[in-house]
């Protein structure tokens, strides 16, 4: 694999898990027990620190780009494992 493919499919892994754990420990105002500012909606965070979803999204990526690239290695999922479309090859009687 060409080091320009692992930077573009590695990318893609760090906006997936950063959309994927950008939830996890936001709490809203009133969870928080804090005062919201006029105007503020419902659902704003309280306390916004994107450096810690960088660190969660990055741990993330290495992890799932880890597995994606041992896979491509070692072959072990493939797509002929994944077509459930066509019949099996032979049933021995």
């Amino acid at each position: 694999m060409r080091w320009t493919s692992i930077v573009a499919i590695y990318s893609l892994f760090w906006v997936m898990s950063a959309f994927l754990v950008l939830p996890f420990g936001m709490r809203t105002a009133d969870e928080a027990k804090i005062a919201k500012i006029p105007g503020q909606a419902e659902s704003a965070p309280a306390d916004w620190r994107p450096g810690r979803i960088a660190r969660r999204a990055t741990v993330l990526s290495i992890v799932l780009f880890g597995l994606f690239y041992a896979n491509y290695t070692f072959g072990w999922l493939t797509p002929q494992n994944l077509d459930y479309a066509s019949p099996p090859a032979s049933i021995e009687k």
